[in-house]
């Protein structure tokens, strides 16, 4: 970063989680980013100290329940927590007017119309998976889908670490939806995610999901095109939650400047 350039002031939500200590990592390595807020939840035993005492230097950001406080020196706030804190933390963000970058995943309906309302007024980027590696993927699966578009049955199966609590996981459903709008369908008319006793023959159409949670597996989604005589299968394994912090940051750095809008990974990767 040259001295003549500004940092991009980032507050990361759930600061002292698995996935806030990766984030405010790569903040901390970037040239061109600064950590400007830390929040957690209230009775967070880390409220106070300072949002780098994990890794063993001195930030000088203190965490925080406090969103006012937490966001006052930020231009964007980087959230992967649960829907109801993001709601919150979204509300906050258009008061202060200040960017979101989204990688919260299970929102309802209702919610989602709440986050592209709240876009009229701020910055948005909602992405069920800020890996780059992930929405390169979903690139591919839009093009598999539109040539594979009859003859192939689809699966769909996920596997995450025991502690996740929302399943199918966001990036599944969000693989569902781009195979089926490429194929000029809806993937509520098509999904099926459960099967369970005499099921009868597999109906044609279908998009099929499965869930393994286990460990501490970070993330894995494999997609079967599966025809007569072939099989054709398009995946993606995480080993690491680095990719997600990375992806998270180009995010950041894609609404610098834009004073309004919601964003998914394709517009930040120039895929669209």
């Amino acid at each position: 970063m040259t001295a003549a350039s500004t940092p991009h002031r980032i507050a990361v939500a759930g600061a002292t989680g698995r996935m806030g200590h990766m984030l405010i990592e790569a903040v901390h390595a970037a040239d061109d980013c600064q950590l400007a807020g830390a929040l957690d939840r209230e009775g967070s035993p880390a409220l106070g100290q300072d949002a780098g005492a994990f890794a063993g230097w001195a930030s000088g950001v203190l965490v925080t329940a406090d969103l006012a406080a937490g966001l006052a020196q930020a231009r964007c706030l980087i959230d992967f927590t649960r829907p109801e804190a993001t709601m919150a933390h979204l509300a906050a963000c258009r008061q202060a007017g200040v960017g979101l970058v989204i990688g919260t995943t299970g929102f309802s309906d209702t919610q989602k119309a709440e986050i592209a309302a709240a876009a009229q007024d701020i910055p948005v980027m909602l992405a069920p998976n800020m890996s780059v590696g992930v929405n390169v993927t979903m690139k591919l699966l839009e093009l598999a889908a539109k040539a594979l578009a009859t003859g192939y049955d689809i699966e769909i199966i996920e596997a995450h670490h025991r502690h996740k609590v929302d399943a199918p996981s966001g990036t599944a459903l969000k693989m569902g939806e781009v195979i089926a709008e490429a194929q000029g369908t809806r993937l509520a008319d098509r999904a099926v995610y459960e099967r369970y006793g005499h099921t009868g023959e597999r109906e044609s159409g279908t998009i099929g999901f499965a869930t393994v949670r286990g460990g501490d597996i970070v993330g894995e989604h494999t997609v079967l095109f599966a025809g007569t005589g072939e099989r054709i299968e398009i995946a993606h394994k995480s080993t690491s939650r680095a990719g997600y912090a990375q992806g998270s940051l180009r995010a950041v750095r894609f609404l610098a400047g834009k004073r309004h809008g919601l964003f998914d990974m394709a517009d930040v990767l120039g895929l669209k």
